[in-house]
């Protein structure tokens, strides 16, 4: 059998940028080259798209790649050679904007091109943090209290009614972003003004919070119409950090302590499951996706968010948690490939043609 070609699509014009390199350079390291032929797209800060030979941050004398909309060559194009390039499947390994909101997942629909991870309306509503919140409530699902405005409206809400609302210390968050970028904790009135100034940094939308006190877990899911849920896992991070930073995330070893199936009881663990397979539904997600939650003193269980496009670093918890599952990375990865074949497949019963 001929092998699978599989694009790796990386970098991205986002704040996180570095860390979607970092996941797909193991992606690339661990996926099975027995069954598929790779083929490395990086997009660079600017929003450049590019043939590459290596997953880095290089984007120098990369063959620059356009696209074709021909309805019989729909596909890349390799700027310098004028050939065609159609993978059977694009593997995003994008995060944050412009890669895990839905406008990558638009474009590679367009041009008719399978791809691992959820669709449009999924990845979109997944990334926005104000309407998952919405739909989680709407679905009975229980999250933080939350207000939410533009930036026209940022003069509208002052510290002492959000206070009074929700209460202090609380969460200020930019709307469309993630690995804690744009995340704020305010303590009292005087850094107020500065959380909402870089919220607004990254995003026309900020989310103020409640702050809740409580465990850090998450849980996986993986698969469409029979999803698996793997154990909870609890991130344990240090007294050094207020909350879960991006420097916690990833620029400091010793920030967090990870516990890989959390220690919870039976009981808890069934309802974090239950609650993440819920939310996972919820939000219109496909494929596989990071479901994070948290566990307050008094036993009550809430959804914060869901990363349709979690990481794949040698310190993420996605492929983490289903290592304790038995499931090593290469067949991670083979499994993810062959559930998304198969979502597409299902697809194509639907017609696009309508004859009165």
């Amino acid at each position: 059998m001929s092998k699978l070609t599989v694009a790796l699509l990386f970098g991205g014009k986002s704040v996180e940028h570095q860390i979607s390199i970092n996941s797909a350079q193991n992606i690339f390291e661990y996926i099975d080259k027995d069954l598929f032929e790779l083929i490395l797209i990086g997009i660079s800060p600017t929003g450049d798209w590019y043939l590459k030979k290596s997953v880095d941050g290089n984007f120098d004398e990369q063959d620059q790649l356009l696209l074709s909309l021909s309805t019989t060559s729909k596909g890349f194009v390799n700027k310098s050679n004028n050939e065609l390039i159609k993978p059977d499947i694009v593997f995003p390994v994008l995060h944050g904007t412009d890669g895990e909101d839905g406008s990558i997942q638009g474009l590679l629909q367009s041009l008719e091109i399978p791809f691992v991870g959820s669709g449009v309306l999924g990845s979109a509503m997944s990334m926005s943090k104000l309407y998952s919140k919405k739909l989680l409530q709407a679905a009975g699902i229980p999250t933080s209290s939350f207000i939410s405005f533009d930036y026209q409206d940022k003069d509208q809400f002052s510290f002492e009614e959000l206070e009074k609302n929700l209460g202090l210390p609380f969460m200020v968050k930019a709307s469309n972003l993630g690995s804690s970028v744009g995340v704020i904790k305010v303590n009292s009135k005087g850094n107020y003004q500065e959380a909402l100034t870089e919220a607004f940094k990254f995003d026309h939308t900020v989310l103020v919070e409640s702050y809740v006190k409580g465990r850090e877990l998450e849980c996986s899911v993986m698969g469409n119409s029979n999803p698996k849920v793997s154990l909870p896992a609890e991130i344990i991070i240090s007294s050094d950090y207020e909350f879960y930073t991006y420097d916690a995330k990833y620029r400091d070893p010793n920030a967090v302590q990870l516990k890989i199936p959390a220690e919870i009881d039976n009981n808890t663990s069934e309802k974090i499951r239950n609650l993440s397979l819920r939310a996972y539904k919820a939000l219109g997600c496909e494929d596989f996706a990071r479901v994070d939650l948290f566990l307050k003193e008094d036993g009550e269980i809430l959804v914060n968010e869901i990363n349709t496009i979690p990481g794949f670093t040698n310190s993420s918890m996605f492929p983490m948690m289903w290592k304790e599952r038995g499931i090593e990375f290469k067949t991670l990865i083979s499994q993810l490939i062959d559930i998304a074949l198969e979502n597409n497949k299902l697809k194509q019963r639907i017609s696009n043609q309508y004859k009165p």
